[in-house]
This record gives structure tokens, C-alpha cells and sequence, in this order.
């Protein structure tokens, strides 16, 4: 009967372990999250974080540094993303050169003609203005910095980047604030 049970210990304890390894105070370890947006600006603001990133690992050792993008809003993620494929229909009936307002019973309009007659020219407006339209639904503008999920900077409010000194010296209250009780020198009168 234990020779049954003993399979399904060993995978208990090895779960139990996992879990418990995974779950596991890490209070000496700090964690820093970085969050940048995406869109036109997206490869300056990763230039701004790894120079960040680096000058404050020289600094602080102890902090974990994340970097990762801030989404825009749901509803401006799905409007981009019905713009895209919206943009590779109408391309493709571009190409095609079949017309939509003939299946309802319509009259093309003077744009759809002339698409038809420079098709070119045609499928790179609407591929440039819709990829124009993606881009601003997606850009937030944010460069948002958190210390172990609490907020320290956001350029959403305060309409800049952080400058070295002012995150250094933001580092320097908030690991002064956490400092525990114990650890604190103490004085005699």
C-alpha cells in the first residue's frame, strides 16, 4: 500500500517545493519596473532605460531592473488593431480592383475611381495614413517607473523624464524609508 502512495508523495513534495521556493520572502532584493511606451518614440525611450538601467546597476547592485512596454488603453489597442486589418482589406480590393459600392448599389465615389486608376499611389495613402492613425492609438507618451509595485515616477503626470539625479536621489528616500527598524545604528546620549 506505501509503494502506491509513494509516486504521488515525491511529485507532492517536489510541487510543495517549487512553490515554496517560488513564494519565498525576498526581502534583501528590490525590484525596479520600468515602463516605456510604445509607438514613434519607443526606440528612445529603450536608449533611455538601458542608460538608466546601467548607471543604476553601477549604483545599486541589489536592484532587479524589469523593463517592459506600457499598453495604451484597451480600446485604443483594438481600434488599431480593426485599422490594420482594415488597411490590408481595402489594399487588397485595391489590388483586386473589384468595387464594393457596386455590391450595395451604390455609385463609387470619385476617390475609389481614382484608386482604380493608380493603384500604386492609391495603396500607399492608405497603407502610410492608417499606419499614421495605428501609431497614435498605441503611443502613450508614458515613462513610468515603479520601486517593489510602488510608483515613483510618472511621466505620464509629470510631463518629463526623470533626470539621473532626481531618480538617484528618489532611490535614496525610498531605500532610507525602508530601512527596517533593527538595522538602524543607535544612539546613546
Amino acid at each position: 500500500m506505501a509503494e502506491r502512495w509513494l509516486p504521488f508523495s515525491i511529485i507532492f513534495l517536489g510541487v510543495l517545493s517549487l512553490y515554496c521556493a517560488a513564494s519565498a520572502d525576498n526581502s534583501g532584493i528590490k525590484k525596479m519596473k520600468m515602463q516605456f511606451a510604445t509607438g514613434p518614440l519607443l526606440k528612445f525611450q529603450i536608449w533611455v532605460f538601458e542608460e538608466y538601467m546601467q548607471a543604476l546597476y553601477q549604483r545599486y547592485p541589489d536592484i532587479r531592473i524589469e523593463g517592459e512596454n506600457y499598453l495604451p488603453l484597451p480600446l485604443y489597442r483594438h481600434v488599431a488593431s480593426f485599422l490594420s486589418m482594415f488597411k490590408l482589406a481595402l489594399i487588397g480590393l485595391i489590388i483586386i480592383g473589384k468595387d464594393p459600392f457596386a455590391l450595395c448599389g451604390m455609385q463609387a465615389p470619385g476617390i475609389w475611381v481614382w484608386g482604380q486608376e493608380n493603384k500604386i499611389y492609391a495603396c500607399m495613402m492608405v497603407f502610410f495614413f492608417s499606419n499614421m492613425i495605428e501609431n497614435q492609438c498605441m503611443s502613450t507618451g508614458a515613462f513610468e517607473i515603479t520601486l517593489n509595485d510602488v510608483p515613483v515616477w510618472s511621466k505620464l503626470e509629470s510631463g518629463h523624464l526623470p533626470s539621473m539625479q532626481q531618480l538617484v536621489q528618489i532611490l535614496e528616500n525610498e531605500m532610507k524609508m525602508n530601512v527596517p527598524m533593527d538595522t538602524l545604528p543607535h544612539h546613546r546620549s
